[in-house]
């Protein structure tokens, strides 16, 4: 591996990152990543062909190896086969962007994408500047029946240790996936639930004795609520919690937020972080390194290919982002990057509409940089922006004030 600098650069650096594995795994996910972020594609075929006229290769033996590593350990062969356990990787990932992070506020988004008719990936996403990098997922088979309950608890099990118990965690999860089950679990690791909840519920603000329906606590478009209460008149639901209600301008429906924040902490806008999620899955997919075309049927198979894709989309996202922050922030060990920001036609300021993804940036900047024969570029750092404190057209208008 010494004889391709670029991808020994990179091998060392997940060797860091990732010291839990074994040395042919590293150096497998080292192969796989980095062919992924060159070509573009996760393809097993052009991958191979690709490290195989690098390495100087049969492109044979190459698929070979980076089809093994997806393997369970009966699947291989040879005598001292080791399966990859996905798993033990989720703490580190995150530390990896713990180490990165400039700050102390960080939000993790829940959501589930899938692939087809075959598969179903429960993902757990750090998101940031406009995308969401995965760092926990397990994936199951599309048609199975079951509830969700025990994998959710397992990934945010997997991940509590990796976060500062002093940093401020949001989660946040769409309508379908709220459960009081979800909430209490959030609440139990120290961080703070924002889960959306359904429109058709009722909630009864602190200090009162009637329930309300959570569309008369808010008057018409454009205005937004506030406040403590139980939500779920249901016995067996009873929540106590913040209820935050927002009705935007151009919206056809309202957001109905609740967390264990207090009203005064706490802004509708930062619901609006979960939709960076879907822009990470799209990166994965056809944005990105086109995962909606793989043949792949086997969940522990899937759930490894995923180690790779992620790991490649934290990578070009951090190249993008120290494309698009502005030089005068960079500490003096990254002063060496030239301020490409006329170029790219970016401000100064805080980009709050992107022309390109950070993914896309980082992609081209990586491009560049093996074209013009310089080292390779390393994740250095990862600077999130302010969370907004009002979404777009948001009026500050409470429609109805109780006792």
């Amino acid at each position: 591996m010494s004889r391709y600098p670029a991808l020994s650069d990179w091998l060392g650096e997940l060797s860091n990152r990732l010291p839990q594995l074994s040395k042919p795994q590293v150096t497998v996910l080292a192969m796989w990543s980095y062919a992924i972020a060159v070509t573009r594609t996760c393809g097993r075929h052009t991958v191979a062909l690709f490290l195989g006229l690098l390495m100087r290769q049969k492109a044979g033996t190459v698929q070979q190896r980076l089809r093994e590593w997806c393997y369970d350990e009966e699947d291989k062969q040879g005598s001292h086969r080791q399966q990859l356990q996905v798993e033990c990787c989720f703490a580190p990932l995150l530390r990896w962007v713990v180490s990165l992070w400039q700050g102390t506020a960080l939000a993790l988004v829940l959501d589930a994408t899938t692939l087809g008719d075959r598969l179903v990936v429960l993902s757990i996403s750090v998101v940031y500047r406009g995308c969401g990098l995965p760092v926990a997922w397990t994936v199951l088979p599309a048609q199975q029946k079951g509830a969700w309950r025990g994998h959710w608890l397992n990934l945010l099990g997997h991940l509590h240790p990796a976060l500062p118990s002093e940093w401020r965690v949001l989660v946040l999860a769409d309508r379908g996936l709220y459960a009081r089950w979800l909430y209490r679990a959030i609440v139990r690791l120290g961080w703070h639930p924002f889960l959306r909840i359904q429109q058709a519920s009722k909630f009864r603000p602190l200090g009162q004795r009637h329930w309300y329906w959570l569309h008369e606590l808010l008057g018409a478009m454009g205005t937004s609520w506030s406040g403590s209460g139980t939500a779920f008149s249901g016995k067996d639901r009873h929540q106590l919690c913040t209820l935050v209600a927002w009705w935007g301008e151009g919206h056809p429906q309202a957001w109905f937020i609740i967390t264990d924040l207090p009203s005064s902490g706490c802004q509708a806008a930062w619901y609006g972080l979960r939709a960076w999620c879907e822009q990470g899955f799209k990166c994965l997919k056809r944005g990105g390194w086109q995962w909606q075309n793989t043949r792949m049927t086997d969940p522990h198979r899937a759930s490894r290919m995923w180690l790779a894709l992620a790991v490649a989309l934290l990578w070009m996202v951090s190249l993008g982002s120290d494309l698009e922050l502005a030089p005068s922030s960079e500490p003096p060990e990254l002063a060496e990057l030239p301020d490409l920001r006329p170029i790219l036609e970016l401000a100064a300021i805080a980009v709050r509409t992107r022309r390109s993804r950070l993914f896309r940036l980082g992609w081209l900047w990586l491009l560049v940089q093996s074209i013009m024969a310089q080292p390779l570029p390393l994740p250095r750092r990862l600077v999130p922006e302010p969370w907004i404190t009002e979404p777009a057209r948001m009026s500050s208008q409470h429609p109805k004030t109780y006792p």
